[in-house]
């Protein structure tokens, strides 16, 4: 046994031995990788700050030349006409946030400036020099009377001889250039001949000065020094310069002999390093994933060959469970089966006890209904006898043709309510959602006339096909028709509203009355629910949830709200009727 403890930390042991071999092999090539595109995007990132900082400057030297020639620069002679250039270029300073600019004879001596300021010594500076000498000069530092950093321009101005007569000098402010970039990321600045760091956009490294003793700058007099290194090829900086600064940088130089300056990034390195470090990782970890599933592998087997004969006996002890639990649960869906099925009995046995207690409800008007035509035939055929008997053939035929118009109308109202009586088990089909508004009217209106409630139904002029059953559609809107008539029993101007209208897929039918509204609308399709006083005979609170049911069954949806002007209004959506669904 120990043997074989010894061996497996053996095994282990090498297998660390070589992850963390491999892993070191990985970080240096990542590292390194990493860093050949660091030092892409650090190259990108100079020549842009180069560029963006010599744009600038440029706008200058053309200020410069161009002012130079300007007419108010030819004469300046008088005093008026001092005072005037020096307003012009006030004016050009503020406009173009140009620090200072002065025009000088070619002695040095200033003979107007935009702010007046006392210049000495400008003969002596390399860029009037160059300017005496005909060509533009430029030269930046910090001098006199500005005492602050300040690139200048200096254009020679030619008199009408050819010879120059004088300088025009720009003073251009730095720290005006510096804030279109101050704080950007990298670190930027930019060195003169002497390595001192004259523009950055890390203020705190203004001023450094390159060491005699390696390319980093550091702060004059402290001895603050970065150690450098080169790895691949690459010069990276280690140094502990603050927060602004990375402590490892990767450093590149760009010279610009154009504005007499050289330009140098340090770019942070961590990236690469973690990016590295992040390769290495999973290396390392998918090596040790598949050293630790093979050693699980191996292990596995010898387990699995134990546990093997244990796993036999609970399966057949599982077997024998679950046999019992599926008879079990055969016999719990037998049983829900069953529930089911007596569930939808119940339901449309109430459905067709609500049609019949409608129908009960009814009774009274249907009978006063078939009475009326009963009474007209027996009159028109006792008169249709006596006037066969008096030879007048035509009258008696006349009396006969009515007797045939109150028999059809009488079978018409038959035929409703036996339609009405019977049991629909038949799926949802097309149906005419017009005539079947129809019948539900034709069902009420005795009764409707009895309440003395007036009906407004204006009949579409076309078939309207809806989703749905025409006997429950029908017992749908007979029970809305009796239950808004029983709200106005108590209404002066009792009015039923039945309204049609389609909207794209969906057919609406809005049942509205002027009653006095709906005290609980999210419970009036509850169950035995009802506004009735206790004891009353006209229902039990089911015809609204029996309607609400049947509508569902059609796939459609039925609410009732509250009209603004008063009364309640109910609305039965329904889905229209497509082609494709008889189809399908």
């Amino acid at each position: 046994m120990n043997r074989l403890i010894l061996s497996r930390g053996a095994v282990i042991a090498g297998i660390t031995l070589c992850v963390l071999g491999l892993s070191t092999i990985v970080w240096q090539v990542g590292y390194r990788a990493a860093l050949d595109r660091l030092a892409g995007q650090a190259e990108a990132d100079l020549m842009l700050a180069g560029d963006r900082l010599s744009t600038r400057l440029q706008r200058y030297q053309e200020l410069a030349v161009m002012m130079a020639d300007h007419p108010a620069m030819e004469d300046l002679s008088t005093t008026d006409r001092r005072a005037a250039a020096a307003r012009l270029m006030l004016r050009v300073a503020d406009r173009t946030g140009a620090l200072d600019l002065l025009f000088a004879d070619r002695f040095g001596t200033v003979l107007a400036a935009a702010h007046g300021f006392s210049v000495t010594g400008l003969a002596q500076t390399r860029h009037f020099e160059r300017a005496m000498h005909g060509a533009l000069g430029s030269e930046f530092g910090i001098k006199r009377p500005l005492d602050r950093r300040a690139y200048y321009y200096a254009a020679p101005a030619f008199g009408a001889d050819g010879r120059v007569r004088g300088a025009l000098v720009v003073a251009v402010d730095v720290e005006a250039v510096e804030q279109t970039w101050s704080g950007s990321v990298p670190a930027v600045y930019f060195t003169d001949a002497e390595g001192e760091v004259f523009i950055s956009n890390r203020s705190e490294i203004l001023g450094w000065r390159k060491t005699d003793d390696g390319p980093a700058v550091a702060p004059v007099g402290e001895g603050r020094q970065a150690e450098v290194n080169r790895i691949a090829g690459h010069e990276i900086w280690t140094m502990d310069w603050g927060p602004y600064l990375p402590r490892r940088a990767l450093h590149l130089v760009w010279p610009l002999p154009v504005i007499g300056m050289t330009g140098e990034v340090l770019l942070d390195v961590a990236p690469a390093r973690r990016l590295a470090t992040l390769q290495a990782a999973m290396v390392a970890a998918i090596v040790l994933a598949f050293g630790a599933i093979l050693f699980l592998a191996t292990e596995r087997r010898r387990t699995l060959a134990r546990a093997n004969a244990v796993l036999e006996t609970r399966v057949a002890e599982r077997t024998r469970a679950l046999s019992q639990t599926n008879k079990a649960l055969r016999r719990e869906v037998a049983e829900r089966q069953e529930a089911e099925a007596a569930l939808k009995r119940a339901q449309a046995d109430l459905v067709q006890a609500g049609k019949l207690t409608a129908l009960g409800q009814m009774s009274a008007g249907i009978s006063h209904e078939l009475n009326q035509p009963l009474m007209a035939i027996q009159s028109f055929a006792d008169n249709a006898r006596q006037f066969i008997d008096r030879g007048q053939v035509d009258v008696a035929a006349g009396n006969l043709g009515r007797i045939a118009d109150l028999a059809r109308r009488m079978a018409r109202i038959i035929r409703n309510l036996r339609a009405f009586a019977r049991q629909e088990s038949e799926p949802a089909s097309r149906v005419d959602i017009v005539k079947t508004l129809e019948v539900a009217v034709e069902l009420t209106q005795t009764r409707l006339d009895q309440d003395g409630v007036a009906l407004h139904w204006t009949r579409p002029d076309r078939a309207i096909w809806v989703q749905g059953g025409e006997v429950r559609l029908s017992q749908v809107f007979v029970n809305l028709i009796n239950n808004a008539a029983d709200a106005m029993a108590m209404s002066a101007d009792p009015n039923i509203t039945i309204s049609v209208h389609c909207t794209g897929p969906t057919v609406i039918v809005d049942v509205s009355d002027t009653g006095p509204g709906i005290d609980e609308p999210e419970k009036i399709f509850d169950p035995f629910y009802t506004t009735k006083e206790v004891g009353a005979s006209e229902g039990m609170g089911l015809g609204l949830s029996i309607s609400y049911g049947l509508v569902q069954s059609f796939g459609g949806a039925i609410r009732g709200r509250n009209r603004a002007e008063g009364g309640a209004v109910f609305s039965v959506q329904l889905a229209q009727w497509q082609e494709k669904d008889a189809a399908e």
